[in-house]
C-alpha cells in the first residue's frame, strides 16, 4: 500500500493512478506513467546503442509492467520484481523526485550502512555544494 502522500502525487500526475513499475539497481522502481512513457521516448531516441545499453533496455524496459492502484491504494508487486530486488518480507518506499523505489529493508540497511564521505567531493565536481 503507498502512503497517502505517494498516492496523491500519483493520482494528480497519472491518469487513475496508472504506474510502472520496473527493476534496476537492485529495487523496484515506481514511475508515474506519464514520467515512464517520456524515458522510453527519450530512450528509443539513441542510435546505434550498445550491446550494454541494449542489455540495460532489456532489463529496465522489458521487465516493466503497467500497474493501476487499486481502490484502497495498493498496487501488486510481481513475483519477478520481488525475486529481483530480495523482497521478502518488510519493504522501505522511498521518494525518489518524480518516481519511488520499493526496497527490501535488509538490502537498505546495507545501502545506508555505507561510508559516503567521499559523495560530498563528488557532490562539489558536479557543481552542488552540500551544507548540513
Amino acid at each position: 500500500m503507498l502512503p497517502p502522500d505517494f498516492r496523491d502525487i500519483l493520482v494528480s500526475r497519472a491518469d487513475g493512478g496508472k504506474l510502472v513499475l520496473t527493476s534496476f539497481d537492485d529495487c523496484v522502481m515506481g514511475y508515474p506513467l506519464p514520467d515512464w512513457e517520456d524515458f522510453e521516448r527519450k530512450f528509443s531516441t539513441l542510435k546505434n546503442p550498445s550491446r550494454k545499453m541494449r542489455d540495460f533496455r532489456r532489463l529496465v524496459i522489458g521487465s516493466a509492467e503497467l500497474m493501476e492502484l487499486d481502490g484502497q491504494g495498493r498496487v501488486r508487486i510481481s513475483r519477478s520484481h520481488m525475486d529481483y530486488a530480495g523482497i521478502t518480507k518488510d519493504v522501505v518506499l522511498l521518494g525518489q523526485g518524480s518516481r519511488f523505489e520499493i526496497w527490501d529493508q535488509g538490502r537498505f540497511d546495507g545501502i545506508v550502512a555505507q561510508d559516503f564521505d567521499d559523495v560530498a567531493a563528488e557532490l562539489a565536481d558536479s557543481g552542488i555544494e552540500l551544507s548540513l
